[in-house]
Formats: C-alpha cells, sequence, structure tokens
C-alpha cells in the first residue's frame, strides 16, 4: 500500500477485523494463546510493512486470514525443525511431541467437550472448512482462498465435514449444521 490515506484505510480494516483475525489465529495456533498473539504481530507486521500485499483478488478478510495461515504454518514448521534438530545434535532419537490440542485444555461442560470431540474426528482441511464458514463467516470460495485449495475440493470438505459432524452428534447438538 502507499501513501498516507490507504496506510490508515488499512489500519482501520485491521483494528475492525482484530477479533475474528485472533480467534482464527488461535485455530491456526491449535488453542494456543501465547503462540496466536506472536502469530498474529508477525502477520500484522508482514502486511503493514509491505511484505504482504493486498492484490484485490478477494476480500480484505480473505487475504489477512490467509497471510495469518500462512504465518503460523511457518512458525510451526522453524520450530519443528529447531526441536528435531536439537534432539539430533544432543543425541535424543526421540521426536517432539506435538503441543495439545484445544481440546486438551478445555474443560467445560460435556456438550463442549463432544463438539470438539466430534469437530477432532474431522480431517484438518474439514475442520478448518467448517471453522471459517460457520464461526468466521466466510463463504465456502472465501475459505477456499484463505487455505489454499481449489472451490470444488472446499464444498467437499465443508459437505463432508457437516455430514460427519450430524453422524457424530445428531442435529439436536450439532444446531446450524444441516444436511442439504
Amino acid at each position: 500500500m502507499a501513501g498516507p490515506d490507504l496506510e490508515q484505510e488499512l489500519e482501520r480494516e485491521l483494528e475492525r477485523l482484530h477479533p475474528k483475525s485472533f480467534a482464527w489465529t488461535i485455530v491456526c495456533c491449535g488453542g494456543d494463546r501465547h503462540e496466536a498473539e506472536d502469530v498474529l504481530q508477525s502477520a500484522y507486521l508482514k502486511v503493514l510493512d509491505g511484505r504482504a500485499r493486498f492484490a484485490g483478488h478477494s476480500s480484505l478478510k480473505t487475504w489477512l486470514f490467509a497471510v495469518i495461515r500462512r504465518t503460523a504454518a511457518g512458525r510451526r514448521r522453524r520450530r519443528t525443525t529447531r526441536r528435531w534438530l536439537l534432539a539430533r545434535w544432543s543425541g535424543d532419537p526421540s521426536r517432539p511431541r506435538p503441543v495439545d490440542g484445544p481440546e486438551e485444555r478445555l474443560g467445560r461442560r460435556e456438550r463442549d467437550r463432544r463438539v470438539l470431540a466430534a469437530l477432532d474426528a474431522l480431517s484438518p482441511r474439514q475442520r478448518q472448512i467448517l471453522e471459517l464458514v460457520f464461526y468466521h463467516d466466510l463463504s465456502v470460495r472465501e475459505a477456499a482462498a484463505v487455505i489454499g485449495v481449489s472451490a470444488g475440493s472446499a464444498s467437499v470438505h465443508y459437505d463432508r465435514g457437516k455430514r460427519a459432524l450430524l453422524a457424530r452428534l445428531g442435529p439436536h447438538e450439532a444446531p446450524g449444521v444441516t444436511n442439504r
């Protein structure tokens, strides 16, 4: 972005989208709030210093969510590589364990536990698509752009994810999730 007016408009839009951006960042970081804070700050820096540029091929929200997802994935890759190299260097043959997901940390009501377990049973793509559509108000096409898959592939993941949730939870525990 060039010019002070465009930069100010971008900053206003980032501020407006911040609550949803932070929620999406937490999802991308496996529920780790502290990691999400760092990832979101890094994503904002990429946007504001021009390393990530909005070309207008999608909505600003869709583009920003994709920047956040790629930033989180890059940090995760670097962290895993560092752990693996450290384990190899120290002679420890064990591989690093994955970070606990949000379901291990949430000690809420039984329904919440069941919903999280059902979501966890989905493939990562299905879970991401459903998260973006149901919680972040994106269309399936916009969700596809965020995670970098075709609209057709996203539609298949969306439909399969909804059917899997309905089969596991039933319509009474999965409000808003209906078979078409």
